[in-house]
């Protein structure tokens, strides 16, 4: 059945195992961390000897891969056979499909059997992806939006018992980006520093995770609300010195994000709090940062700086530009922004 990564994590703690998991989609994190908790947590340390099996797509084949899942365990209960980098295992092939489609019909009860197929997801219309999803665990680990990060955090945060300022939670989000397995390594590192009384503010995360809480996103942006054209020039030639913790992707997608917020408010009739906060997916905190921006960027201008934004990221690419360094597009974008 399909099913989401949270319902899986419950039923693994809960020690409650399918046969086959098929993990699949562009978010690694969830598909690591299932299939992590699968090797580590299924067998005992001296049951995994003789009973775990962890293979890779290149390094094998659905025949080969069928015959182990098809063995019995050895002195266990249960025998644990992962494919990771499921991927490069071509199970798409008619005869794999047709091997595959009936193991899936009758696996073997004393193996659990898993795909890790990251970065890709099978086509739901073929055959095999219906008998995955009648006859075993279909997970779809999707990408999450920049909006959701900060709450994903959040409850990453809660979990582990602690709490944290909505600033701090952006400013993670904000400069970590769309990247869970290292906004989760991040986070671990600062928690080992904290105690669970702690409230996580912006000067923790400035101090654990070596994000600089005068040269960020977050306060260029405010920079370019206030038209604070130094500050503005002070934080983009910080980024330009520091370009492996302050890529020009990321820069590029968090003001893309914050500039189509602030055409969202510009079409929005109902500028209440509550009503933007829901239409921005933001904290509600941060609402008066987008009205204030919006009152700064009338809406002709916010169009023509989201235009600015697309070519600055074609450039970025190499497409219409041979020259151009990376500093140089950013300090030309944020001249167009403030003028």
């Amino acid at each position: 059945m399909a099913t989401t990564p949270d319902t899986v994590l419950k039923d693994l703690k809960a020690r409650k195992y399918a046969m086959v998991y098929f993990l699949q989609g562009d978010e690694p994190y969830y598909i690591d961390l299932i299939a992590g908790i699968l090797e580590q947590e299924v067998l005992s340390e001296d049951q995994k000897s003789f009973n775990l099996t962890i293979v890779f797509g290149k390094d094998t084949n659905v025949s080969t891969l069928l015959q182990q899942a098809k063995k019995f365990p050895f002195m266990a209960e249960r025998q644990v056979v992962i494919v990771k980098e499921a991927q490069e295992l071509d199970i798409t092939k008619e005869q794999n499909e047709k091997m595959l489609m009936a193991y899936l019909e009758k696996p073997v009860p004393s193996t659990v059997l898993v795909f890790c197929y990251k970065y890709k997801t099978l086509d739901a219309r073929k055959a095999l992806t219906k008998t995955i999803e009648k006859h075993a665990v279909l997970v779809n680990s999707k990408k999450l939006y920049d909006s959701q990060l900060p709450e994903w955090i959040k409850m990453y945060l809660f979990a582990k018992g602690y709490k944290a300022k909505p600033e701090a939670l952006h400013m993670i989000a904000e400069h970590i980006g769309n990247d869970l397995s290292r906004i989760a390594n991040e986070c671990d590192k600062m928690l080992i520093n904290i105690t669970p009384d702690t409230v996580i503010d912006d000067t923790l995360v400035e101090k654990n995770i070596g994000i600089s809480k005068e040269y960020n996103v977050f306060e260029l942006q405010k920079a370019l609300t206030q038209k604070d054209v130094l500050k503005a020039n002070r934080i983009i030639q910080y980024f330009s010195s520091n370009p492996k913790n302050n890529p020009l992707v990321v820069i590029l997608s968090s003001l893309f994000t914050f500039f189509s917020k602030i055409l969202l408010v510009h079409g929005s009739e109902d500028k209440s709090e509550s009503k933007l906060a829901s239409l921005l997916q933001i904290n509600p905190y941060f609402v008066k940062d987008y009205t204030s921006a919006a009152r700064a960027f009338p809406i002709s201008k916010t169009i023509s700086i989201i235009n600015d934004l697309y070519e600055a990221d074609l450039k970025s690419k190499g497409i219409g530009n041979n020259s151009t360094s990376e500093a140089e597009l950013l300090k030309e974008l944020i001249y167009k922004i403030l003028h």
